[in-house]
């Protein structure tokens, strides 16, 4: 079997983990016997919109990082500010118009008529699903989407017509999180093709570790000394801008903590500024290999994920995995990626202030290690890309049915 990959998320130079749960499950393909192309989607920005980005801080690259055993083939489309303020401030079908010109660019370097099934993960920004479907029409494929979570949260209110259809002529479309397939229903895609199997994780990788002796290793050890982190880009949609306020809280009530940011995005410096005002001491990693952030999950007592959005959260799983527990809040997928009910803590009035004495209470009550970890064995990477495979399998063995 043959497949086409399309996706708009891809490692690129300044963040090479970005879609990292893209690469790893790619990784397992051959495994599994299966062949396969990945087509990165890429907006390609001109200068004048790359000098207004660097003027606004924000973190951008036309150029694609390499990914270890993974090929990532950039096809590229260029746009200026106006395609930007149009795609951000009307609900045009503008992102319509780029998918067709996606699809000419393909059709130029990949014969579509190699492939057996097509596979979009992600419909933001570039809206790899609507590509997908119009490779599918043209060349009597089927395909494949993969929902990741902005592309349902934020944009298929404003795209709602377009990719209903899309969602609804797709053969089977995969959601992260059960929240994030009835957000999908709640704008009016039936569901009817739905499968729901979440982002896994690398054993390899993230697994358990003394903690005093990573401790000790990154250089950060104290005695009877209590370590609360945060591991993902610092971004609103994280409620990142809250992390240091939660930290002060928690400083507040409990003696000897420590706190860890693991991760980048354009608020640090507003973050570093606001932690040396409160006179509270943070150690900011910046972004770092998985490796390096499996340490640091190890040497945190408790991993907080106050997101306002969030998909699947695949970090609060490698938490778990090293036998780390998570604190986080109730929305999207992140009530079902940390699995226990007494470690959510509901969105609302004075939320940092309810976060932050979870945090509290755990920290001061503890909590079993193995019943974190045991969860964990069925969202391995392994097993997650043979649950996908078997539903290729499926797909294309109907579809020889009916030819």
């Amino acid at each position: 079997m043959k497949v086409l990959i399309l996706t708009n998320l891809f490692p690129y130079v300044g963040n090479e983990l970005r879609g990292i749960f893209i690469t790893n499950r790619l990784r397992h393909y051959n495994t599994f016997g299966i062949e396969y192309d990945t087509i990165a989607l890429v907006n390609l920005d001109d200068v004048i919109l790359r000098k207004l980005k660097s003027l606004l801080k924000i973190t951008s690259s036309n150029v694609l990082a390499e990914a270890d055993l993974v090929k990532y083939n950039p096809i590229y489309i260029r746009r200026n500010v106006f395609d930007v303020l149009l795609e951000k401030l009307t609900i045009s079908p503008r992102h319509v118009q780029k998918a067709k010109r996606f699809v000419q660019k393909i059709e130029r370097i990949f014969n579509i008529d190699e492939y057996d099934l097509i596979h979009a993960h992600g419909m933001y920004l570039v809206a790899a699903g609507v590509v997908a479907r119009l490779l599918a029409e043209k060349h009597g494929k089927p395909y494949i989407i993969t929902a990741h979570g902005s592309d349902i949260n934020i944009l298929m209110k404003r795209r709602k017509k377009e990719y209903i259809n899309t969602l609804e002529k797709a053969s089977k479309v995969i959601f992260v999180t059960n929240a994030l397939l009835e957000k999908a229903k709640s704008y009016g895609y039936s569901g009817e093709n739905a499968v729901v199997i979440p982002n896994g994780y690398d054993p390899t990788i993230f697994k358990p570790q003394d903690k005093n002796e990573v401790r000790k290793q990154l250089g950060i050890y104290a005695e009877r000394c209590k370590y609360v982190g945060f591991v993902g880009n610092l971004i609103e949609i994280k409620r990142a801008d809250k992390l240091i306020e939660i930290f002060e809280r928690i400083r507040e009530r409990v003696e000897n903590v420590k706190f860890i940011v693991v991760g980048d995005g354009y608020l640090r410096k507003k973050m570093e500024q606001e932690a040396k005002e409160r006179g509270l001491e943070v150690l900011f990693t910046g972004r770092l290999s998985q490796k390096e952030v499996a340490l640091y999950m190890n040497a945190m007592d408790v991993m907080v994920l106050p997101s306002r959005k969030e998909g699947f959260g695949a970090v609060v799983i490698e938490a778990q995995a090293c036998g780390t527990c998570v604190v986080g809040s109730n929305n999207g997928g992140i009530p079902e990626a940390i699995g226990f009910k007494e470690y959510v803590v509901e969105e609302g009035k004075d939320f940092e202030v309810r976060f932050a004495d979870k945090v509290v209470e755990v920290l001061k009550n503890g909590y079993d290690p193995d019943r974190l970890i045991q969860r964990t064995k069925e969202y391995t990477w392994e097993k997650i890309v043979e649950k996908e495979i078997k539903i290729y399998g499926e797909i294309v063995t109907k579809r020889n049915v009916n030819v």
